[in-house]
């Protein structure tokens, strides 16, 4: 059996595991500030990611419909971040 550094097994974990979307949401949330910028990150109330799917929660209508025209440019933002085919779908409620 051949030996695997930590990083290698946190990351063979994450990926067989339950917590892999909770740990892209954590990410996620750290660097959503830095590429969207400190507006957009102050009136974002919740961001989730689940199969592939960002879900973005603002009470903000100005900023919901911003969010619905950019949801390509956030895709391409995200994935080029974290990594390719960590978001395929933007829903924004």
């Amino acid at each position: 059996m051949p030996e695997l550094s930590i990083g290698d097994a946190m990351k063979n974990f994450l990926q067989k595991s339950r917590l892999k979307n909770g740990v892209r949401t954590a990410q996620l949330e750290e660097v959503w500030k830095e590429m969207m910028g400190e507006v957009i990150a102050k009136y974002t109330d919740k961001l989730q990611i689940l199969n592939q799917k960002l879900f973005i929660k603002t009470n903000n209508g100005a900023l919901k419909n911003e969010l619905l025209f950019q949801k390509l440019q956030i895709i391409s933002l995200i994935n080029e971040k974290m990594g390719e085919g960590t978001i395929t779908e933007v829903i924004v409620s």
